[in-house]
């Protein structure tokens, strides 16, 4: 599955589509990858850096992912919010200075079709960037 896919099943298009790639799901986990952390035009920089923290919305946007690969919902969700953020330990400061692919793994905890809760860690090869729980609530009408 490649970003084409991916903006397909959540309600983020074109650079704002962090994704690259699924490579791994089953029923209450995800893999995906991302190269666009090194990008100069990423739309999450803040002057000519990306910090780290902006990994919790690569997480979203893989949870959002898993939850409609498994059909989580009823109906495709218009929107999903983050209610709430748990446990977040941001290992580094930055996304930008780190060279190689982005790894996102989430993994659902427990849920409904109106919220769900999922663990997230993200690295760069064997690097701990980013790591925590989120709560979402799923707007699906």
């Amino acid at each position: 599955m490649n970003n084409a896919d991916i903006a397909k099943l959540i309600p983020h298009s074109d650079a704002m589509c962090l994704l690259d790639s699924v490579v791994h799901w089953n029923a209450t986990t995800i893999r995906c990858i991302s190269r666009n952390h090194q990008d100069k035009d990423n739309p999450m920089r803040r002057g000519d850096a990306l910090p780290a923290i902006c990994g919790v919305e690569y997480a979203a946007q893989a949870m959002a992912v898993h939850g409609s690969l498994v059909g989580a919902v009823d109906k495709r969700p218009r929107a999903g919010y983050l209610a709430s953020l748990r446990d977040i330990e941001c290992k580094l400061n930055r996304l930008d200075d780190l060279t190689g692919d982005l790894s996102v793994d989430a993994e659902r905890l427990m849920g409904d079709e109106h919220r769900v809760i999922y663990q997230f860690i993200l690295r760069v090869g064997d690097v701990e960037v980013l790591s925590g729980r989120a709560a979402v609530v799923l707007d699906a009408n």
